[in-house]
């Protein structure tokens, strides 16, 4: 395939945007940053004409496809009645009340626009509650984009210290300081309650399933330990659910895996594609936001034809019907990658659920960030590339997003690329 197309288009818009796209994780793609025109079920068109199987989904929002008809249909009919009203519509409480039924730890909501936005705000409940100021986060764990929690997200290990004691990495130039952050390694229960036995720790925030960075499953036991520690010591347990949240399962991840946090941040799959973002949680602590003890704004929050995608969206997912799809479709896809991988020898390992799973190279069963940077990223690098070649768009990290729209003739479609591109030797 050719992405010249994309290439000249990219390098004209850098002209008038700054690097040609407008967010950081779209560049140093391979083999450019791709421009598109249409996006409809589990295909993109780009510029260039090719059609692509997509397994990026929009970085994960889309589990009903691209253009979902029920999403788009609402979504239409609250433009012909209004846009944004500075005020409340019955469509966002309807929103609010699906997700208290859904996710075992929402018992109130607070809409916002994006996830990084969302985290800031359980960040200050967790403070507010507390009356404690420094926060707990996990290396390799994504939360954001924001100064005070955009460290270690992908630290060099050689100059990010002690595995048991890292030094906090910053994510990038013009950062404040992360002097209320400690850093710590994700699936180690002692360096947490080490932590914790000094009294100023107001908050815990994790992804409860590492999918940032390398699809990492919490060791049996490591999140009821950690929610037993959080409730003995008074820290509030986040989980960070932009990724997990409504795609694992109905009820995330937090109802697969039967761990219950003090707050939750939602995102992603919540609105398919529009820009929706939540933290929820126990009424305790939600309630220094509704009380007004915790300021929490935004002229977008609730605008109205995104709380109208996202009642249609999650009433789909409530349903029950798109995981029950994505449940045959996604196992076919996992087990077939892996019946391929064996067959060309390639040591591999699979982790995950139907919806999202990741893949790695030359690696088993790693714990943490830095057991599992040491799997083979640029062997898989190389095959992403080729795949996407072939008309099939992954993540060159390894990690597959699947939606209700992937039907069998795609998982097909996808296994005999994968087929052929080991074939020819990566």
């Amino acid at each position: 395939m050719d992405f010249s197309g994309s290439l000249r288009a990219v390098e004209a818009g850098a002209t008038y945007v700054a690097g040609g796209v407008n967010s950081g994780y779209r560049t140093g793609v391979r083999p450019n940053p791709l421009v598109f025109t249409s996006a409809s079920g589990c295909t993109l068109v780009d510029v260039d004409g090719n059609i692509l199987t997509d397994y990026f989904l929009g970085m994960g929002p889309m589990l009903l496809g691209h253009s979902p008809k029920e999403v788009i249909d609402a979504a239409k009919a609250q433009l012909d009645v209004s846009l944004l009203v500075a005020g409340q519509t019955l469509a966002e409480y309807k929103a609010a009340r699906l997700v208290t039924e859904m996710l075992p730890g929402a018992e109130l909501v607070r809409f916002a626009s994006s996830g990084s936005e969302a985290v800031q705000v359980a960040f200050r409940v967790a403070r507010a509650a507390t009356k404690r100021w420094k926060m707990i986060k996990f290396e390799g764990h994504y939360h954001g984009w924001f100064d005070n929690v955009y460290w270690s997200v992908a630290p060099d290990p050689t100059t990010a210290g002690d595995a048991l004691s890292p030094i906090p990495v910053a994510g990038t130039q013009g950062q404040e300081s992360g002097e209320n952050l400690v850093v710590l390694p994700w699936n180690n229960i002692q360096v947490i309650e080490d932590q914790l036995k000094n009294g100023d720790i107001a908050g815990i925030i994790m992804e409860p399933i590492m999918f940032n960075s390398g699809g990492i499953l919490p060791l049996p036991g490591y999140l009821e330990k950690v929610r037993e520690l959080c409730t003995k010591y008074g820290t509030v347990l986040i989980f960070d659910e932009v990724i997990t949240g409504f795609r694992v399962s109905a009820g995330g991840a937090q109802g697969v895996l039967g761990v219950t946090p003090d707050l939750t941040i939602l995102g992603k799959a919540l609105a398919n594609g529009f820009a929706v973002a939540a933290i929820v949680g126990k009424k305790e602590f939600m309630n220094l936001v509704g009380e007004g003890k915790v300021m929490h704004g935004g002229t977008y929050n609730t605008q109205s034809v995104s709380m109208a995608a996202t009642v249609a969206t999650l009433e789909m997912i409530k349903s029950g019907k798109p995981h029950a799809t994505i449940e045959v479709t996604g196992s076919a896809l996992m087990k077939g990658l892996a019946a391929e991988f064996t067959s060309a020898g390639v040591m591999h390992e699979i982790v995950g659920y139907p919806s999202v799973f990741n893949v790695r190279f030359d690696l088993h069963a790693p714990t943490d960030y830095r057991s599992g940077i040491k799997a083979n990223r640029e062997r898989y690098g190389n095959f992403a590339f080729e795949m996407l070649k072939s008309g099939i768009r992954i993540l060159p990290r390894g990690t597959w997003f699947l939606s209700s729209a992937h039907e069998a003739i795609d998982i097909d479609k996808t296994l005999s690329c994968v087929r052929d591109v080991l074939k020819a030797g990566i």
